[in-house]
């Protein structure tokens, strides 16, 4: 979010502590180091739950969808479509009003519950620890990057002029995750303590 609108909010701090919600991939984030060091600190395997937060964060991001939707943030761009959903209530964050847009909102959730289905058949062939996660990681961003191409909320930030920030950082997050998910598969960190073939 502060990535977005950088001199809004150092302009005026308290503007952070403000009622609007956040950006998704700043909460992830930042969630990571945290988990890591919490899990870390209670002693706990690092990479088995991360496994673990991969299903709770498919469960938590989707419902938070549903928010995006009620509140009109998020948005689409206009659409004409049978699908298409238009806003009508000022107080919502959807713009234009009375204009049909993309229910980007609801194609999240959707790819979001295709990715926690997923996860949840990939569990069952689980070859290390730490591969759930970066499953998540990689496939929601690959569908986060389509899904931006429908987005209408132009005040999310872009970077080259077509390139929207989550883009961006999608693409760093799917590089990052493609090297750790090759690098841990390699190391063996095998579930259930089984060593990987060399």
């Amino acid at each position: 979010m502060i990535f977005e609108s950088p001199k809004y909010y150092f302009d005026d701090p308290r503007r952070l502590f403000s009622r609007s919600g956040f950006v998704f991939f700043g909460a992830l984030l930042a969630c990571i180091p945290a988990m890591l060091w919490y899990f870390k600190k209670i002693k706990a395997p690092l990479l088995g739950m991360l496994d673990i937060m991969a299903g709770v964060a498919c469960i938590v991001h989707g419902v938070g969808r549903f928010g995006c939707f009620f509140a009109g943030c998020c948005h689409g761009s206009s659409a004409d479509v049978p699908w298409a959903v238009t806003f009508t209530d000022p107080k919502c964050s959807a713009r234009p009003l009375g204009v049909p847009l993309h229910p980007t909102q609801f194609y999240e959730i959707a790819w979001i519950a295709l990715v926690f289905a997923v996860i949840l058949l990939a569990q069952q062939k689980k070859k290390f620890d730490g591969q759930l996660f970066l499953l998540y990681l990689i496939l929601y961003s690959i569908g986060r990057s389509f899904i931006e191409i429908y987005r209408g909320d132009e005040e999310r930030g872009f970077i080259f002029g077509a390139v929207s920030n989550s883009q961006f950082i999608s693409a760093l997050v799917v590089a990052a995750s493609v090297y750790f998910f090759i690098k841990l598969g390699k190391k063996g960190f095998i579930a259930k303590g089984i060593n990987s073939p060399r």
